[in-house]
Protein backbone atom coordinates (compact mmCIF):
# COMPACT_ATOMS: atom_id res chain seq x y z
CA UNK A 1 0.00 0.00 0.00
CA UNK A 2 1.25 3.47 -0.86
CA UNK A 3 1.28 6.71 1.12
CA UNK A 4 -0.52 9.99 0.49
CA UNK A 5 1.82 12.90 1.19
CA UNK A 6 0.39 16.38 1.80
CA UNK A 7 3.17 18.73 0.75
CA UNK A 8 3.20 22.45 1.61
CA UNK A 9 4.69 24.76 -1.03
CA UNK A 10 6.00 28.33 -0.65
CA UNK A 11 3.46 31.15 -0.32
CA UNK A 12 6.02 33.55 -1.76
CA UNK A 13 9.73 32.93 -1.42
CA UNK A 14 11.00 29.76 -3.14
CA UNK A 15 13.56 29.39 -0.33
CA UNK A 16 10.71 28.42 2.00
CA UNK A 17 10.50 25.02 0.28
CA UNK A 18 11.85 22.34 2.62
CA UNK A 19 14.46 19.77 1.66
CA UNK A 20 12.06 17.01 2.69
CA UNK A 21 9.31 18.41 0.45
CA UNK A 22 11.66 18.41 -2.54
CA UNK A 23 12.70 14.81 -1.86
CA UNK A 24 9.10 13.59 -1.45
CA UNK A 25 8.02 15.25 -4.70
CA UNK A 26 10.97 13.72 -6.57
CA UNK A 27 10.22 10.25 -5.22
CA UNK A 28 6.41 10.30 -5.63
CA UNK A 29 4.80 8.19 -8.36
CA UNK A 30 2.24 10.93 -8.95
CA UNK A 31 1.93 14.61 -8.00
CA UNK A 32 -1.55 16.11 -7.72
CA UNK A 33 -1.67 19.87 -8.25
CA UNK A 34 -4.39 22.49 -7.82
CA UNK A 35 -3.12 24.25 -10.97
CA UNK A 36 -0.60 22.32 -13.07
CA UNK A 37 0.72 25.53 -14.63
CA UNK A 38 1.49 27.12 -11.27
CA UNK A 39 2.99 23.92 -9.83
CA UNK A 40 4.87 23.32 -13.07
CA UNK A 41 6.91 26.46 -12.42
CA UNK A 42 7.74 25.21 -8.90
CA UNK A 43 8.72 21.74 -10.09
CA UNK A 44 10.90 23.12 -12.86
CA UNK A 45 12.66 25.39 -10.35
CA UNK A 46 13.64 22.37 -8.25
CA UNK A 47 14.26 20.08 -11.23
CA UNK A 48 11.37 17.75 -10.35
CA UNK A 49 10.16 15.84 -13.40
CA UNK A 50 7.51 13.51 -11.98
CA UNK A 51 4.08 13.06 -13.54
CA UNK A 52 1.72 15.93 -12.70
CA UNK A 53 -2.08 15.62 -12.60
CA UNK A 54 -4.78 18.25 -12.03
CA UNK A 55 -6.67 17.98 -8.71
CA UNK A 56 -8.78 20.99 -7.67
CA UNK A 57 -12.09 21.84 -6.01
CA UNK A 58 -14.03 21.38 -9.25
CA UNK A 59 -12.84 17.83 -9.99
CA UNK A 60 -11.67 16.38 -6.66
CA UNK A 61 -14.89 14.41 -6.09
CA UNK A 62 -14.45 12.76 -9.46
CA UNK A 63 -10.73 12.05 -9.29
CA UNK A 64 -10.29 11.05 -5.63
CA UNK A 65 -11.65 7.50 -6.06
CA UNK A 66 -9.10 6.73 -8.80
CA UNK A 67 -6.29 8.26 -6.72
CA UNK A 68 -7.24 6.12 -3.71
CA UNK A 69 -7.16 3.02 -5.94
CA UNK A 70 -3.63 3.92 -7.03
CA UNK A 71 -2.62 4.35 -3.39
CA UNK A 72 -4.12 0.98 -2.49
CA UNK A 73 -2.15 -0.53 -5.38
CA UNK A 74 1.09 0.65 -3.80
CA UNK A 75 1.80 3.99 -5.45
CA UNK A 76 2.96 6.99 -3.44
CA UNK A 77 1.04 10.17 -4.23
CA UNK A 78 1.93 13.76 -3.28
CA UNK A 79 -0.68 16.54 -3.12
CA UNK A 80 0.27 20.20 -3.51
CA UNK A 81 -1.80 23.38 -3.81
CA UNK A 82 -0.84 26.61 -5.57
CA UNK A 83 0.71 27.91 -2.35
CA UNK A 84 0.79 26.91 1.31
CA UNK A 85 -0.55 23.74 2.91
CA UNK A 86 -3.25 21.79 1.03
CA UNK A 87 -6.52 21.62 2.95
CA UNK A 88 -6.10 25.08 4.52
CA UNK A 89 -8.57 27.11 2.41
CA UNK A 90 -7.39 24.96 -0.50
CA UNK A 91 -8.38 21.55 -1.94
CA UNK A 92 -7.20 18.57 0.09
CA UNK A 93 -9.73 17.67 2.75
CA UNK A 94 -11.90 15.42 0.55
CA UNK A 95 -8.97 13.34 -0.74
CA UNK A 96 -7.47 13.02 2.74
CA UNK A 97 -10.81 11.87 4.13
CA UNK A 98 -11.28 9.26 1.39
CA UNK A 99 -7.71 7.98 1.82
CA UNK A 100 -8.15 7.67 5.60
CA UNK A 101 -11.44 5.83 5.12
CA UNK A 102 -9.68 3.39 2.79
CA UNK A 103 -6.98 2.73 5.36
CA UNK A 104 -4.24 4.55 3.43
CA UNK A 105 -1.46 6.20 5.42
CA UNK A 106 -1.56 10.00 5.17
CA UNK A 107 1.54 12.00 6.04
CA UNK A 108 1.42 15.79 6.13
CA UNK A 109 4.78 17.55 5.92
CA UNK A 110 5.38 20.66 8.04
CA UNK A 111 5.86 23.75 5.94
CA UNK A 112 4.59 27.03 4.62
CA UNK A 113 1.13 28.38 5.37
CA UNK A 114 0.13 32.04 5.30
CA UNK A 115 -1.80 32.49 8.53
CA UNK A 116 0.88 31.41 11.02
CA UNK A 117 3.46 34.14 10.20
CA UNK A 118 0.63 36.70 9.91
CA UNK A 119 -0.64 35.76 13.37
CA UNK A 120 2.77 35.80 15.05
CA UNK A 121 3.76 39.09 13.36
CA UNK A 122 0.50 40.81 14.31
CA UNK A 123 1.52 41.50 17.90
CA UNK A 124 -1.85 40.13 19.03
CA UNK A 125 -2.18 37.18 21.43
CA UNK A 126 -1.35 33.93 19.62
CA UNK A 127 -1.66 31.46 22.49
CA UNK A 128 -5.34 30.93 21.59
CA UNK A 129 -6.79 31.70 18.17
CA UNK A 130 -9.44 30.64 15.68
CA UNK A 131 -8.88 30.36 11.94
CA UNK A 132 -11.96 31.44 9.97
CA UNK A 133 -10.44 31.38 6.46
CA UNK A 134 -12.47 33.20 3.79
CA UNK A 135 -15.79 34.69 4.82
CA UNK A 136 -18.78 33.87 2.60
CA UNK A 137 -18.67 36.27 -0.36
CA UNK A 138 -22.36 37.16 -0.22
CA UNK A 139 -25.00 35.16 1.63
CA UNK A 140 -24.15 34.59 5.27
CA UNK A 141 -21.25 37.05 5.37
CA UNK A 142 -22.85 39.46 7.83
CA UNK A 143 -24.34 36.75 10.05
CA UNK A 144 -20.96 35.00 10.22
CA UNK A 145 -19.24 38.12 11.54
CA UNK A 146 -22.13 38.80 13.92
CA UNK A 147 -21.71 35.29 15.36
CA UNK A 148 -18.10 36.14 16.25
CA UNK A 149 -18.91 39.24 18.32
CA UNK A 150 -18.21 37.47 21.62
CA UNK A 151 -15.25 35.41 20.38
CA UNK A 152 -12.39 36.06 22.82
CA UNK A 153 -9.68 34.30 20.85
CA UNK A 154 -7.64 36.12 18.22
CA UNK A 155 -9.40 35.66 14.86
CA UNK A 156 -7.73 35.05 11.51
CA UNK A 157 -9.28 35.64 8.10
CA UNK A 158 -8.15 35.34 4.49
CA UNK A 159 -9.41 38.04 2.15
CA UNK A 160 -9.18 39.31 -1.41
CA UNK A 161 -7.47 42.72 -1.77
CA UNK A 162 -10.63 43.95 -3.51
CA UNK A 163 -12.75 43.37 -0.40
CA UNK A 164 -10.34 44.38 2.37
CA UNK A 165 -11.88 47.78 3.14
CA UNK A 166 -15.46 46.46 3.07
CA UNK A 167 -14.47 43.58 5.34
CA UNK A 168 -12.72 45.89 7.81
CA UNK A 169 -15.82 48.10 7.83
CA UNK A 170 -17.97 45.06 8.56
CA UNK A 171 -15.65 44.09 11.41
CA UNK A 172 -15.84 47.65 12.80
CA UNK A 173 -19.64 47.49 12.75
CA UNK A 174 -19.77 44.34 14.89
CA UNK A 175 -16.48 44.47 16.84
CA UNK A 176 -16.15 48.24 17.30
CA UNK A 177 -13.91 50.84 15.63
CA UNK A 178 -11.33 50.56 18.40
CA UNK A 179 -10.73 46.79 18.13
CA UNK A 180 -7.04 46.07 17.46
CA UNK A 181 -6.17 44.29 14.23
CA UNK A 182 -3.42 43.64 11.71
CA UNK A 183 -3.49 43.33 7.94
CA UNK A 184 -0.61 41.31 6.54
CA UNK A 185 -0.08 41.11 2.79
CA UNK A 186 2.36 39.48 0.38
CA UNK A 187 3.75 37.16 3.07
CA UNK A 188 7.27 35.93 2.30
CA UNK A 189 7.46 38.09 -0.85
CA UNK A 190 9.56 41.16 -1.62
CA UNK A 191 6.82 43.63 -0.71
CA UNK A 192 5.65 41.91 2.47
CA UNK A 193 3.90 44.33 4.79
CA UNK A 194 2.05 44.25 8.11
CA UNK A 195 -0.15 47.22 8.99
CA UNK A 196 -1.30 47.27 12.62
CA UNK A 197 -3.75 49.46 14.52
CA UNK A 198 -7.41 49.86 15.35
CA UNK A 199 -9.99 48.85 12.75
CA UNK A 200 -10.72 52.56 12.22
CA UNK A 201 -7.05 53.25 11.54
CA UNK A 202 -6.76 50.30 9.15
CA UNK A 203 -9.88 51.40 7.25
CA UNK A 204 -8.40 54.89 6.83
CA UNK A 205 -5.04 53.48 5.72
CA UNK A 206 -6.37 51.08 3.09
CA UNK A 207 -8.93 53.60 1.83
CA UNK A 208 -5.97 55.84 1.01
CA UNK A 209 -3.55 53.08 -0.02
CA UNK A 210 -5.14 50.44 -2.24
CA UNK A 211 -4.19 46.97 -0.93
CA UNK A 212 -2.56 44.53 -3.31
CA UNK A 213 -1.58 40.87 -3.13
CA UNK A 214 -2.67 38.02 -0.86
CA UNK A 215 -4.21 39.29 2.39
CA UNK A 216 -4.44 37.89 5.94
CA UNK A 217 -6.47 39.88 8.48
CA UNK A 218 -5.84 39.19 12.17
CA UNK A 219 -8.34 40.64 14.65
CA UNK A 220 -8.09 40.75 18.44
CA UNK A 221 -10.73 38.80 20.31
CA UNK A 222 -13.37 40.38 22.50
CA UNK A 223 -12.25 41.48 25.94
CA UNK A 224 -13.27 38.84 28.51
CA UNK A 225 -14.56 41.49 30.97
CA UNK A 226 -16.56 43.23 28.24
CA UNK A 227 -18.03 39.89 27.16
CA UNK A 228 -19.08 39.10 30.77
CA UNK A 229 -20.62 42.57 31.08
CA UNK A 230 -22.68 42.10 27.88
CA UNK A 231 -23.85 38.67 28.98
CA UNK A 232 -24.92 40.09 32.36
CA UNK A 233 -26.85 42.86 30.57
CA UNK A 234 -28.61 40.26 28.44
CA UNK A 235 -29.60 38.15 31.46
CA UNK A 236 -30.79 41.24 33.36
CA UNK A 237 -32.89 42.24 30.37
CA UNK A 238 -34.47 38.79 30.22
Amino acid sequence: MGTLYIVPTPVGNMEDMTLRAIRVLKEADLILAEDTRTSGVLLKHFDIKNHLQSHHKFNEHGTSAAVVQRLLAGENVALVSDAGTPGISDPGFFLVREAVRAGVEVLTLPGATAFVPALVSSGLPCDRFCFEGFLPQKKGRQSKVESLQEETRTMIFYESPYRVVKTLELFATYFGDDRQASVCREISKIHEESVRGTLAELIAHFTEHEPKGEIVIVVAGADEKEKDKKQKQKSDHI
